[in-house]
């Protein structure tokens, strides 16, 4: 894995090392005050463990937990999870409402792959971590001290809690902030930062590792950082640092710095104005057009678990819960079938026709039927990463033409045999042409991820299809590996074997009309990554990286055009928007293999995109930004993007 995994940061850092002058992070100063339920119960860790309801990869803690004992739970899973990339264990820490760690003894926790952190108050206030909750890089040289990086940092989750910053214990640079150096599918929800008097609360890179830091994309949402909680002025700091691409949404901040490429604010009190794109490179909107929290499970004063479910709201502006509970429903945990990977589909299946809602807890499916979402309003929440993996060619889960579904917190994994899709929301003729769609209640995916290959070899046509209408797709990933455990050997670390084996045609398509989606990461398929073929379409950052492996041009050529696009709007589509945009390329087997245009739309008024950039990652050239216009982002100018600032 290694050589393969290097390769990749060898290209990303390279580019980024050429972008990074105008973004210098120097570690901020620290003061001296700055040092110093009724179901089977979770395997027993300590005298004080709590019970779970949700199997024994998730651990509930409350107040009256040692400190102790939390931290040595956390520090074992970190341990496990920290270089676990590919592996298949995934697990939970969840924390009743209170606070957990002192001034003096705080909780400190790291937070490796396939790992949830999460508070189960009605409110992120209602949990307190007097500590940390970090990711720092991941050291791949020199018997893990050298080359560390938060490039390969993905598939982790944070949300609804506080986390009051404290550095005690640390060195000087740890104590300066709460360092989340995290790349994508590690998305970060309902958080409350709070730094104290001389902190810069939150970094998104983590300068204290040794170099070169660099790290490559993140999501943050209905979220705030504040500097002294309860002085009426949010003025909390957030160090972008060297990520590559974020999408900040519907938060509440003080000062953002630094960016290097495609940053992205959506809906943001305290968001920096972007009137000098793209110096520096952000994207500013005042208001979110579409937004759905997701669903949360909480306790409430009776000790009872619930899930709460958002409403959707249009124009939205900061955090859901600065007045209290937002507009939504409350579904008791009783209502839920709680599976584990031993469950059947079929019995999955049938709880679900039953009226239940689902609750996928931590672990791998094997799913050789497609799991069947049929009735409107039907929450499937995963924990933990839950992973469905496809068998026989399955396609793991499809929805049905019918409003207010939601899909949140699950991955979705290609098998060996080829599925024609991997997660299909409708059917291109949806209840013969009158599909049941209601757009104040849209069908939501909610940090949804895909893989085809990495862990095994992986076969898919199509990763996600969406062909219902008003849809709200927030924030989703969907990877045809670039790297993985697969044993590849030919071509450039195995690139032509991955090319000829890990098949994946294309990321996501878009069939159905008035859908949305805010964080749309796609990467790496062997055709169009996304093809956006409704009408009415917005997209709220948009990230793609080409194939890094085709063996040549002859195999990356759409018929007489060299290469395909990484975005595609459909010939006929008449209205369409598209706010921050990258696509970057890196053509590992065959740097000379060109790819024409980085955005492919029809050229017609209706169809504007705002704020779009190529850029090369040190291989290969895309020749022209959008539609034969921009320069080539060739390898004459590595690490420097070509930018677009409207499109027409």
């Amino acid at each position: 894995m290694l050589p393969s995994t290097s390769r990749r940061h060898a290209a990303r850092a390279l580019a980024l090392g050429l972008t990074l002058s105008a973004a210098t992070i120097t570690a901020p100063a620290i003061s001296a005050s700055a040092v110093p339920a009724s179901a089977p119960a979770a395997a027993a860790v300590g005298a004080s463990a709590v019970q779970s309801p949700f199997g024994t990869n998730v651990f509930v803690f409350d107040p009256t937990t040692p400190v102790a004992e939390i931290q040595a739970i956390a520090d074992r899973i970190h341990a496990e999870q920290v270089d676990n990339e590919m592996g298949t264990q995934r697990y939970a820490l969840l924390f009743k409402p209170g606070t957990y760690g002192t001034d003096a003894n705080p909780l400190q926790i790291k937070v490796g792959y396939y790992t949830e952190v999460s508070g189960l108050g009605a409110s992120p206030e209602d949990v307190v971590i007097n500590g940390k909750v970090e990711v720092y890089n991941r050291c791949l040289t020199d018997g893990g001290t050298s080359n560390c990086i938060a490039l390969n940092t993905f598939w982790r989750t944070l949300s609804n809690l506080t986390i009051d910053v404290n550095g005690a214990g640390q060195d000087g640079c740890r104590q300066s902030a709460n360092f989340y150096a995290v790349s994508q599918a590690a998305p970060v929800r309902r958080l409350n930062v709070l730094g104290g008097e001389q902190k810069t609360p939150l970094s998104l890179m983590d300068y204290c590792t040794a170099g070169p830091h660099f790290a490559s994309g993140g999501f943050l949402a209905d979220s705030r950082v504040d500097n002294v909680a309860g002085d009426g002025v949010v003025d909390g700091t957030v160090i972008n640092g060297s990520q590559q691409q974020w999408l900040t949404r519907n938060s509440t901040l003080g000062t953002w710095t630094n960016g290097v490429w495609n940053q992205v604010f959506s809906g943001v009190v305290g968001a920096p104005d972007d009137s000098g794109f793209p110096n520096p490179p952000y994207t500013t909107l005042e208001r979110t057009p579409l937004s759905r929290e997701k669903p949360y499970l909480f306790v409430d004063a009776q000790g009872r678990y619930n899930v709460r479910v958002p409403a959707a709201q249009r124009d939205t502006r900061g955090i859901s819960w600065e007045d209290g509970q937002a507009p939504g429903r409350t579904i008791s945990l009783d209502e839920f079938f709680v599976a584990t990977p031993e469950h059947s589909v079929r019995e999955i299946n049938t709880q679900l026709a039953r009226g239940r809602h689902l609750l996928l807890t931590p672990g791998v499916y094997d799913v050789a039927r497609s799991i069947a979402v049929k009735r409107a309003n039907t929450v499937v929440l995963g924990m933990g990463h839950a992973t469905l993996t496809a068998v026989d060619g399955a396609t793991p889960l499809t929805v049905a033409d019918v409003p207010g579904v939601i899909i949140a917190g699950v991955t979705v994994d290609a098998g060996t045999e080829t599925s024609e899709t991997l997660l299909r929301v409708g059917t291109k003729n949806g209840n013969n042409g009158r599909p049941h769609t209601v757009p104040s209640n849209p069908t939501t995916l909610s940090d949804v991820f895909f893989r085809v290959g990495g862990p095994h070899i992986g076969r898919t046509k199509v990763a996600l299809e969406v062909n219902s209408d008003h849809v709200l797709i927030d924030h989703t990933w969907v990877w045809r590996a670039d790297h993985g455990v697969e044993g590849f050997t030919e071509g450039v670390n195995g690139d032509t074997d991955r090319w000829r084996t890990n098949i994946g045609l294309n990321g996501a398509v878009v069939n159905g009309d008035n859908v949305t989606a805010t964080g749309l990461f796609v990467e790496h398929f062997q055709q169009y990554n996304t093809i956006w073929n409704g009408e009415r379409g917005t997209v709220v950052l948009y990230q793609n990286e080409l194939p890094y492996d085709p063996p040549s041009q002859a195999d990356w050529m759409n018929g007489d055009v060299e290469g395909w696009a990484g975005y595609k709007v459909g010939d006929h589509v008449r209205t369409h928007q598209l706010h921050g945009g990258g696509v970057y390329v890196f053509n590992q087997n065959d740097p000379s293999i060109h790819t024409e245009n980085g955005f492919e739309v029809p050229q017609t008024p209706g169809v504007r995109l705002r704020h779009i950039m190529t850029v090369n990652l040190t291989a290969g050239t895309i020749d022209h930004v959008v539609n034969g216009i921009g320069d080539a982002a060739g390898m004459d100018r590595v690490g420097q993007p070509v930018w677009i600032t409207e499109y027409p």
